[in-house]
């Protein structure tokens, strides 16, 4: 699994995204699972994705909700 970029999340549709942020936390629940039961997860990192793509995709979520656009931060002056 790679990481989702915010680009290619907010190009997606709501319940596409609802549905694909259900998906990776059925990956991360099975990962955490296998880890729990004392055994090595083939893939360290993935953990680590896993969380941060479902970090992204709520964050657009929640940009949404609040019908917020994300801005450039201010120059440096």
């Amino acid at each position: 699994m790679t990481l989702l970029r915010m680009k290619d999340l907010r190009a997606l549709a709501e319940d596409e995204l609802r549905r694909r942020i259900a998906e990776i936390e059925n990956d991360l629940l099975r990962e955490r699972g296998i880890a729990a039961m004392g055994g090595a997860p083939p893939s360290p990192g993935r953990m680590r994705a896993l969380r941060t793509n479902v970090a992204r995709a709520l964050t657009v979520l929640s940009e949404r909700e609040r019908g917020a656009t994300p801005t450039p931060s201010a120059p440096a002056a």
